[in-house]
């Protein structure tokens, strides 16, 4: 049986999805359904056995389960980077984390957690070594402080992979509150509600609209994920990106064109007409964002492309046209509901 925490949620529901389309019900989904709309992620999805994720942690401090386990994937965890409560992520992130691994080190069950590109801040080499890792905040150092405390404990006998995601997007994270949906989502409610996108002025000496992120399809993801499964000897930390960097003026024109042909229009839409037509709109960046927004992401792919993973990242036309495509099927269903 594989485990799957978080299962419910943005990255762990897609999972466990992608698991059933290889043919696998034999998963555990772990997670905390205090906000039960997370439900919907998992109505598609087939798995054998759920448990709250406090629960789960007591199994695992007795090592009481009644199957044999062959993976944990670690998907839950306080996601929010602006979070403030620096004890809550710390218990959520790192001493949660850390029994997990601790069980898998004495069962020898393989453990795939979910790390962040956030562990690297505001600089701009993004390489899994210590030397380019200065987060900015509790959340990315919540991250940095279990990938350095399993760097410290290195896995013996047993498989231990860190992803650093970087800005991922798609299916099944509608139930996400404003800060920790992706900007496609947001971007998509947007112009489904008041007819324009909305984008920060200039920061960090890049013009307005012109910050740059490295965005990342779950898509993606899912499949860097399974690859692993399959190739139990690899271990270490690997940047999960496209290797590209594009602007959120990119992500928003990607949005608007697959809205435009959605609508049954013609052509192709430019920045310059979108914001002539003021269908794009900028925005004074929110103060408490000030200091800790990074400006530029673009994941060093290398390592991952080392131990062989050579399947090809959607870019950001192709895998935001395909996710906006879905938001509008169902949002269509819903209001014929």
């Amino acid at each position: 049986m594989i485990v799957v925490t978080g299962g419910a949620g943005f990255i762990g529901s897609n999972l466990v999805k992608g698991f059933n389309d290889q043919g696998r019900t034999d998963i555990l989904v772990v997670d905390e359904l205090s906000q039960a709309n997370k439900i919907k992620n998992l109505a598609d999805c087939r798995f054998a056995d759920y448990m709250d994720k406090d629960e789960f942690l007591k199994a695992v401090q007795t090592d009481s389960f009644d199957v044999p386990l062959e993976a944990i994937f670690h998907e839950g965890a306080c996601s929010d980077t602006m979070a403030t409560d620096g004890r809550y992520v710390m218990q959520n992130n790192f001493t949660y984390s850390k029994a997990l691994y601790q069980f898998c080190q004495r069962n020898k069950v393989a453990f795939i957690y979910a790390s962040s590109a956030s562990v690297y801040g505001a600089g701009e080499v993004f390489e899994e070594t210590p030397e380019f890792e200065c987060p900015l905040n509790v959340y990315a150092f919540s991250k940095l402080a279990f990938d350095n405390y399993v760097r410290a404990n290195p896995p013996k006998g047993f498989q231990a992979v860190g992803l650093r995601y970087f800005n991922v997007y798609g299916d099944r994270e509608q139930h996400k509150d404003g800060r920790g949906a992706s900007v496609a989502f947001h971007f998509f409610n947007q112009y489904k509600d008041q007819g324009h996108i909305k984008l920060f002025t200039g920061s960090g000496g890049y013009a307005d609209g012109e910050q740059r992120r490295d965005f990342v399809s779950v898509e993606d993801v899912v499949k860097v994920n399974q690859f692993l499964l399959e190739n139990p000897k690899v271990n270490g930390f690997y940047n999960v990106g496209t290797g590209r960097s594009r602007s959120f003026n990119d992500m928003a024109m990607a949005t608007l064109n697959a809205l435009h042909k959605l609508e049954g229009k013609q052509g192709v839409l430019s920045l310059e007409q979108a914001i002539s037509d003021n269908m794009l709109r900028y925005i004074s960046m929110p103060e408490a964002l000030h200091g800790k927004y990074q400006s530029y992401t673009q994941a060093d792919i290398s390592a991952l492309q080392k131990i062989g993973y050579e399947q090809p990242f959607y870019d950001v036309e192709e895998g935001v046209a395909r996710y906006i495509e879905r938001l509008w099927q169902q949002t269509e269903r819903e209001e014929v509901i």
